[in-house]
């Protein structure tokens, strides 16, 4: 059984989605210690234990240690076989971290996975980054993966609800010539005026004047906003809160991509942590602005299970297996 030290490098939910997923690629029993020791509430969040149920059903695991609080976890694969999930976070818990855990796995063979919590919350991709920067690139390299959000979710409440149906598929090696090139600015709401998505979005195009917009209201269990602009491979996101004015959030989503297209590299920060695991699954290259340090954990536990990623340059950085 491998041993994991899940306080390592970042030290985050990141080291367990990671070696989940890695552990039912190919089929390595771990056993994560540590989990989260350096932050304000260690252990296991519910966020991440609905990661690792959703890889364990996806390759009929053997769980133990997977309950809130949890500082050690032990994942025993199965084979990885086509299924159909349905999770409830339990709280408004990152949809897409969720997803990030899963889908490697739902590519090999196919599957479905129906998730309730949030789907923009502070410190995660938004559903919006994830179905618009994210997804168009493993598309472009052979991913058949399909996205309905059927209900958003916000902090506190949660209550949003996301189907995505994955069929069996083998990518390409990673090749910036495949980038996608759309742009456009998303503008969302929920439970609040109308006016208040029409700021957001006319704020975020004032700033990309050349930029298709479209707005997404609805009515549901919690009420939020957000707005996510993206252009190719780069991404950038901002939610709205009480008293933080609509123009506001829409102006730094905006402003955000205007300086993750400013930097050096063919994608964003946050997709090249998200791109390492089909990378090393697929091979080939691209590059980022800088090797952060989600993606040098990632690096290394690439490395522990086997997987070399090669990572050279400063600004940009070129990773590349």
């Amino acid at each position: 059984m491998l041993e994991i030290d899940g306080s390592f490098g970042e030290g985050g939910g990141q080291v367990v989605r990671t070696a989940v997923a890695l552990s039912a690629l190919t089929g390595t029993p771990v056993r994560i210690r540590k989990i989260r020791a350096g932050r304000p509430k260690p252990g296991l969040a519910a966020q991440h234990c609905t990661a690792v149920r959703a890889v364990a059903l996806a390759c009929g695991a053997a769980l133990e240690g997977c309950s809130a609080g949890s500082d050690t976890l032990v994942f025993e694969p199965g084979e990885i076989r086509h299924t159909a999930i349905a999770l409830d976070i339990g709280t408004a818990g990152s949809i897409p971290l969720v997803l990030q855990a899963w889908l490697p796995v739902a590519l090999v063979h196919g599957g479905s996975v129906t998730l309730t919590g949030g789907t923009e919350v502070e410190k995660s991709p938004t559903i919006d980054y994830f179905m618009q920067v994210f997804l168009p690139l493993l598309r472009a390299h052979g991913a058949e993966v399909r996205v309905e959000v059927r209900a958003r979710g916000y902090y506190p409440a949660g209550g949003g609800e996301v189907h995505v149906t994955a069929g069996p598929s083998v990518l390409a090696p990673i090749d910036p010539a495949r980038f996608p090139k759309e742009q456009g600015i998303l503008s969302c709401t929920q439970n609040l005026p109308d006016h208040v998505a029409d700021r957001q979005a006319s704020a975020a195009s004032a700033v990309l004047p050349d930029f298709p917009v479209t707005i997404d209201r609805r009515t549901g269990r919690s009420t939020g906003t957000s707005v996510t602009a993206w252009a190719g491979a780069k991404g950038a996101s901002a939610l709205g809160r009480l008293g933080l004015p609509a123009e506001r959030v829409g102006r730094a989503a905006a402003e955000g991509l205007l300086a993750a297209c400013a930097a050096p590299g063919a994608v964003d920060e946050h997709l090249a942590d998200q791109l390492l695991v089909y990378l090393a699954l697929s091979g080939g290259r691209y590059t980022a602005p800088t090797a952060s340090s989600h993606a040098l954990t990632a690096c290394s536990l690439l490395s522990t299970f086997g997987y070399e990623i090669a990572v050279s340059g400063t600004s940009p950085a070129v990773f590349s297996a």
